[in-house]
């Protein structure tokens, strides 16, 4: 796995054997991880062009670390550092996920997430360290221009109710929502 930019998140990029009756790649293993995930919950959302989805962060501990996969279409998959103290908070960054490379992204806990639908359909599959609790779950806006993501311009972002009214990142830290990068850090070293 290859460190993204973001302290607390790497990319995956498998080997695909293919051969005339297909492809085959290894989708996930825990052996090797640069963080550990015992894995929890599976979400499987399928999304149609322009829908973005997130920016989604549970509170820590013990937050959520997802490995993130598009099986089918292709997404640009955005991970955002949340964590207030870090020294790169704020920042993000973007990859293309799909179903041709293969790859994927594993995101530590505190860390944000979210991606938009760039085919006809796309399907997005996670891998959740916590299942889903509703008291714990936050967002911010991911059209935040503070945020700044470079959305793929010709796309008209498409928002669930829920994503279109969560604050925006000055909100959020105001609103004491954000996780803290110190309180993080410690909570990594408890996982085996």
């Amino acid at each position: 796995m290859d460190p993204l930019p973001i302290e607390g998140a790497w990319l995956s990029t498998p080997r695909v054997h293919s051969d005339p009756r297909g492809s085959f790649a290894e989708a996930f293993r825990t052996a090797g991880l640069p963080h550990p995930l015992e894995t929890a919950q599976v979400n499987c959302s399928v999304s149609q062009p322009g829908v973005v989805r997130g920016v989604h962060f549970a509170a820590v501990p013990p937050g959520q670390a997802k490995y993130v996969m598009c099986v089918s279409g292709e997404v640009m998959d955005v991970v955002v550092d949340l964590r207030v103290g870090s020294p790169g908070f704020g920042h993000w960054t973007a990859v293309t996920l799909d179903d041709e490379t293969r790859r994927a992204v594993l995101i530590a806990e505190g860390l944000g997430h979210a991606f938009m639908a760039l085919s006809e359909r796309a399907t997005v599959v996670y891998l959740c360290s916590q299942p889903y609790a509703p008291g714990r779950e936050h967002g911010v806006h991911p059209l935040d221009p503070e945020l700044g993501i470079a959305w793929p311009e010709g796309v008209e972002p498409l928002l669930s109710a829920k994503d279109a009214a969560a604050p925006g990142l000055e909100e959020a830290l105001r609103a004491g929502l954000l996780p803290d990068y110190e309180e993080c850090r410690k909570f990594y070293t408890t996982l085996h």
